[in-house]
């Protein structure tokens, strides 16, 4: 498949894109069309089921033959697909010398604010690859976590931001752990555009609100924008990443930063076979009107738009956050339902 437009962006801007939760077939397709890392999380392998079903069942075979214990075989399937992974993006780890090729894991979300699971998790699947980077939700716990990856200089994809409180936690956090440990590792700041999208969408359906689709879709973007700004006016030693994709709208209203943006395989298939113009847009301004509209209909889009929104006591009982995080464990317990079915059939 041809990856023109792909190719053009990377041309002319240095607006990069990742490649989210691939199957095989996606993650070779990704690469050839220019995906410089990959983000998993705990739903990957519940994706597989879907995407690459002959090879996550082999792949879960082969662990209940090595533990009885659920629980683990979970973490160890997991394991074992996102290796697969970082042994495929590793040549382009060691052609860039570590500046791409990385592949993130996010673990158990259960365990989201369990500092000390999380660090575990964090230096357990280090040694997967060298090419492996935490992927720790911006919320009480995994923030701490995040300060002791500075510490042990491990690569860090801070996730699950929504709004501008936690861009700027996480950002001064990181700063402070540079300059106390000497420490910088590459340092990422996930905002989560399309779930965002989503989440007031069924706001709006359950509280009857009424409001222009097509105002309500710019509510991600909008915010994600000036994120990008402020971490660029305050200098910020980190690059932005767009996540949580759910439209071409939210890779091509970031082009033209110097921001990265996860997609999966199907919505960059869309800009692929599209092949429309490479515009910038990062610059491009949300009309006052249409802030105005949203903050006034919505509480959590306040809350997200400005800096004071929230307080990090807050940050993991956000509702956009709730919402990615059931999705997460909506995936981790699809696998851990595969695991006795897998075994209950040998047992047969």
């Amino acid at each position: 498949m041809a990856s023109d437009y792909f190719q053009r962006v990377t041309a002319g801007t240095l607006t990069r894109f990742w490649i989210n939760n691939p199957s095989g077939e996606d993650m070779e397709w990704a690469i050839t069309a220019g995906a410089i890392n990959c983000t998993t999380n705990p739903a990957y392998c519940s994706k597989l089921l879907q995407s690459d079903p002959d090879y996550i069942r082999g792949v879960v075979d082969k662990v209940i033959k090595e533990t009885d214990d659920d629980e683990v075989a979970a973490v160890r399937v997991y394991e074992e697909a996102t290796t697969r992974v970082m042994e495929r993006f590793l040549p382009l780890y060691e052609q860039s010398a570590g500046e791409y090729g990385y592949v993130t894991m996010q673990d158990d979300p259960r365990r989201d604010e369990d500092m000390d699971a999380l660090i575990a998790a964090a230096r357990r699947n280090r040694t997967l690859g060298k090419n492996f980077m935490a992927k720790i939700p911006v919320i009480q716990g995994g923030m701490e976590a995040i300060e002791s990856c500075v510490q042990e200089n491990i690569p860090i994809c801070a996730t699950e931001v929504f709004s501008m409180a936690q861009a700027v936690e996480i950002c001064e956090l990181y700063e402070r752990a540079v300059r106390r440990t000497g420490n910088h590792p590459p340092f990422y700041v996930t905002h989560i555009t399309g779930i965002f999208d989503e989440y007031l969408e069924k706001v709006a359906k359950r509280e009857g609100i009424r409001i222009d689709p097509k105002v309500l879709s710019r509510a991600g973007c909008a915010i994600a924008r000036k994120e990008y700004w402020m971490l660029k006016e305050r200098g910020y030693q980190t690059t932005m990443l767009g996540g949580g994709a759910r439209g071409t709208q939210h890779f091509t209203e970031m082009v033209g930063g110097d921001v990265h943006v996860t997609i999966n395989w199907s919505t960059a298939e869309e800009l692929i076979q599209a092949d429309g113009p490479v515009v910038s847009r990062i610059d491009v301004e949300t009309p006052q009107s249409v802030i105005d509209e949203i903050s006034d209909k919505f509480i959590d889009f306040r809350k997200a738009y400005y800096e004071d929104g929230l307080s990090p006591d807050e940050f993991a009982g956000y509702g956009p956050v709730q919402l990615f995080r059931n999705a997460f464990l909506k995936g981790w317990y699809l696998l851990l339902a595969e695991i006795p079915s897998r075994r209950h059939l040998y047992a047969l």
